[in-house]
């Protein structure tokens, strides 16, 4: 029989709880999030074809003509998201500068900076804030932000990023967890995920802003045996 006395399916993530331990099973990367698929980027026309392909020529032509910059596909995704999906930086400032909506959500409700955040697209975030995109913007079916994306994915450029623009710190998610809970319980504790922890403890996240079990981040951390990210914790006063 066995021993594990808690299960959740998060995220695609298999979170086994027993005697206080944590076992998971990382989900696949940006499960949630739903890029165009090559069959509807063959039947894209118009604005949405030209994002796919970041031709900016040809948007910038388009939109002078009077195509609809809110046009959505079968998705909900306007042509900047398409072109945020694609890392079109051209396309997407084109876009911006003719009027598209820099922070449009999709049917998923993801804007395009947690669309560059979940590609790791350090550049792209950058850029879409720079043009008014939001940086603080609460995204994704999981009540989000960028941040806590890309804390969970380990992509600790953009984290820094989104840090330096403002992005909430502490903003907690419906699964109850902070970008430096994600950076723990979805992360492997690699370099990328711990720089990302160490990104966040630096910035002032709370070290002790538990989960929705009550249990810490040091005690996540410890409970995955991530001894890089005790130690950074531990030296924030996490307890």
């Amino acid at each position: 029989m066995s021993s594990f006395i808690h299960f959740r399916l998060v995220r695609g993530a298999f979170l086994l709880l027993a005697s206080g331990v944590l076992v998971l099973v990382p989900p696949a990367p940006s499960q949630a999030q739903v890029p165009p698929s090559p069959s509807e980027i063959a039947a894209y026309s118009g604005l949405h074809a030209a994002a796919a392909r970041g031709d900016a020529a040809e948007i910038a032509k388009l939109a002078a003509a009077g195509a609809n910059l809110a046009a959505l596909d079968g998705h909900q995704r306007t042509a900047l998201h398409v072109a945020a999906h694609g890392g079109h930086q051209e396309a997407v400032r084109a876009l911006i500068k003719s009027g598209a909506d820099p922070k449009a959500l999709d049917a998923r409700r993801y804007d395009i900076v947690t669309i560059a955040a979940v590609r790791d697209d350090e550049a792209m975030v950058r850029l879409a804030i720079s043009l008014g995109a939001d940086a603080k913007a609460i995204t994704s079916p999981y009540e989000g932000t960028a941040l806590i994306a890309a804390a969970h994915l380990g992509h600790d450029g953009v984290v820094r990023a989104l840090i330096e623009n403002g992005a909430p710190l502490d903003h907690v998610n419906n699964l109850k967890w902070t970008a430096l809970i994600e950076s723990i319980v979805l992360g492997n504790g690699g370099p990328r995920h711990t720089a990302c922890l160490r990104a966040l403890l630096a910035a002032g996240a709370d070290p002790n802003l538990a989960d929705g079990q009550g249990t810490s981040p040091l005690m996540l951390a410890r409970s995955r045996g991530f001894a890089g990210m005790v130690a950074l914790i531990e030296a924030k006063g996490g307890k």
